[in-house]
């Protein structure tokens, strides 16, 4: 099994690069991928913020990946909840810490926004 770093990914998803992308493509073909959280969220904040991609476009591209027989994610319970929630209109990163809370019952930030947005999905939580 290989882990991939972001700009390997970001080379797979846009295609930008023709060498580095075919590159890309020929180790998702023949090798087993890792992908941390990490990675992923660096991953869609390129996409959005360089790149500009919406969040749906992000979540479809995301999710496919993750999808992809030979990927293996970090977390991937807590991956596919915050993909879900990005299509919810709740931001990735946001939606990873709330999926990431393990047995937490209650979920705590400064952001008034995430708080009511965690209420609206069911997680409980509080502004601090």
């Amino acid at each position: 099994m290989v882990a991939v770093d972001t700009n390997v990914l970001i080379r797979l998803i846009t295609q930008d690069d023709h060498r580095q992308s075919d590159r890309a493509a020929r180790l998702f073909q023949r090798e087993e991928v890792w992908i941390a959280k990490t990675v992923l969220l660096e991953t869609e904040w390129v996409l959005r913020s360089l790149y500009g991609f919406k969040a749906e476009d992000v979540r479809v591209a995301l999710t496919r990946l993750a999808g992809l027989s030979n990927v293996h994610l970090e977390d991937p319970l807590a991956v596919a909840q915050a993909l879900a929630w990005l299509g919810a209109n709740l931001d990735f990163a946001d939606g990873q810490h709330l999926a990431s809370r393990g047995e937490s019952l209650r979920f705590t930030s400064f952001d008034e926004r995430l708080v009511k947005k965690a209420a609206k999905l069911g997680v409980g939580s509080f502004l601090l």
